[in-house]
């Protein structure tokens, strides 16, 4: 099954459901022109383990409080049966992200805090390795899972928010159509210290309005 193109920075992804989204994690791949996101496997445990470790002085300002052994295979596995069980019950979805030329894992991007009824929205995520960073990479995976978030999830707001401080998220959240909110105080618990955070969010509409602009523009 083949999306249409999402219209967003990055364009010309597609999505591929092996099943139904119903039928596990294990069925979705979303594929960029250098990046492909799918959920992660046992496999994967050490490419995972070798980038967040060689990364990890990056990563741990703009992170929860990282575990002794966050890094183990014992963790990972934890990891992979949370991941499971959100999909099962559509409560979040997380995918890695690989590189398309060699396969390498190279960040994450996850979905939680889904909320159905009235809401139906959910919080975006995501982390790249350090070496990866500043490539362009994560402008190509956030259109990717938006377009998952709208035409397969059916939401209607995905919101993410960012340090006051981390200039980069900020910078690839509106490059990607995201609207700045709101400034939450105390908002996320950061390496160990209650943060305040900038809040942006991306609606359904923002999604078919950046849909018509590309194709309007592939029209002239």
């Amino acid at each position: 099954m083949r999306s249409r193109s999402s219209g967003l920075t990055g364009a010309g992804p597609t999505m591929r459901f092996l099943r139904p989204l119903s039928g596990g994690a294990g069925s979705v791949r979303l594929e960029g022109r250098r990046v492909l996101l799918r959920p992660p496997t046992e496999r994967g445990w050490r490419a995972y383990a070798e980038v967040r470790a060689a990364s990890r002085k990056f990563l741990e300002p703009w992170e929860p409080t990282w575990p002794d052994d966050a890094l183990t295979r014992e963790a990972f596995h934890r990891r992979l049966r949370r991941y499971a069980a959100d999909w099962r019950d559509d409560a979040g979805y997380s995918m890695f992200v690989f590189r398309r030329g060699d396969a390498a894992v190279i960040g994450g991007i996850s979905l939680s805090n889904l909320r159905r009824g009235v809401a139906q929205s959910g919080s975006l995520g995501y982390w790249v390795g350090a070496s990866h960073a500043r490539q362009g990479y994560m402008t190509e995976v956030l259109p990717l899972m938006l377009e998952f978030c709208f035409e397969r999830l059916q939401l209607h707001r995905v919101e993410a928010a960012c340090l006051p401080n981390n200039e980069a998220s900020k910078r690839l959240l509106i490059r990607c159509g995201f609207t700045e909110e709101g400034y939450a105080r105390k908002y996320l618990k950061i390496n160990g210290r209650w943060h305040d955070h900038i809040l942006f969010a991306y609606l359904v509409d923002d999604f078919h309005r950046a849909a018509q602009v590309q194709h309007a523009a592939a029209d002239d």
